[in-house]
């Protein structure tokens, strides 16, 4: 079931307090450790089961105009660093350097020609549901990778839960892995919104404008 959009909003102010307290709190653990060495059909019903998490969860699948009623499509999603069953590296965590994203690719065919393309990065797994690590938009049609601590020409990134427009390297400290969830969405629309915008404003704009989906799914911990 779809919370409603008051639920919605409350679930996303919460998730953003309680990055705040996650970032405060981890800045004396980074201070501390700083000195260690470190079929068609298929496809799219697959893309619609990527998008069903997040709408538990406030989530895309909930913000979708009401024009769209088609599955998007499925867009396959690739990482040289890690994989489903390669855990992400230390480098991309809190316990690195903290300060560079991993690369990412993306291909799949889409019948209608995205007019660019999102990344959003989260914890499916977190007590808040999701936490945001990060988000990209307004990356061209054309691109279909982000380099490592690159962004492409152009592209923009929102806030997350911690409240920074830039990536949150993901901080498991659970004894268990947990999963982080690294989803691209195609769109059939430029987002044309500020560097530095809203984590709700920016999610509510790419859950309108989503015609494909693909995501890596990676365990750390």
């Amino acid at each position: 079931m779809i919370r409603p959009a008051m639920h919605c909003s409350d679930s996303l102010v919460r998730g953003r307090r309680l990055g705040l307290w996650v970032q405060a709190r981890r800045q004396p653990a980074r201070r501390q450790s700083a000195g260690r060495s470190p079929g068609r059909e298929l496809g799219r019903l697959l893309a619609l089961a990527m998008l069903a998490p997040l709408a538990s969860g406030c989530g895309l699948l909930g913000g979708l105009s009401g024009s769209q009623h088609v599955a998007p499509q499925a867009i396959t999603v690739t990482s040289p660093e890690f994989r489903t069953d390669v855990p992400l590296p230390a480098q991309y965590t809190c316990r690195g350097a903290g300060l560079s994203h991993p690369p990412l690719y993306w291909s799949g065919a889409i019948s209608q020609q995205p007019k660019s393309f999102a990344v959003v990065v989260d914890d499916g797994q977190a007590p808040i549901t999701p936490y945001i690590y990060w988000i990209v938009f307004d990356i061209g049609p054309n691109t279909t990778y982000i380099a490592q601590n690159r962004l492409p020409t152009g592209a923009r990134q929102a806030q997350n839960s911690a409240g920074t427009a830039r990536y949150n390297p993901p901080c498991p400290r659970d004894k268990q892995a947990r999963e982080y969830r690294f989803t691209v969405y195609a769109l059939n629309a430029w987002l044309r919104l500020p560097n530095g915008a809203g984590l709700r404003t920016t999610w509510t704009a790419i859950a309108r404008h989503v015609i494909g989906v693909g995501r890596l799914t990676v365990r750390a911990g």
